[in-house]
């Protein structure tokens, strides 16, 4: 029979920072599933390709301020 979720979430409780970190963790990727290797290397060929681009200076960057600055201007309206 399974422990009751009580039970569980007081030893969880009793666990170090780190520990409750690595229980997490290991929790997201179960509920995430396995890797996607297609995705994962879609994602970096993104970001090469952007890296690229950006050494190249073909395109020009926003800092994260302005970005934020324009969310809240427009989120304003």
């Amino acid at each position: 029979m399974a422990r009751r979720i009580a039970s569980i979430e007081q030893e969880i409780r009793a666990l170090s920072a780190s520990d409750k970190e690595e229980l997490l963790r290991v929790l997201l990727e179960e509920l995430d599933g396995p890797s996607d290797a297609s995705a994962d290397k879609a994602w970096l060929d993104e970001a090469q390709r952007r890296s690229r681009e950006i050494d190249a200076g073909s395109v020009s960057c926003t800092s994260a301020d302005e970005v934020f600055k324009k969310i809240d201007t427009l989120l304003k309206k």
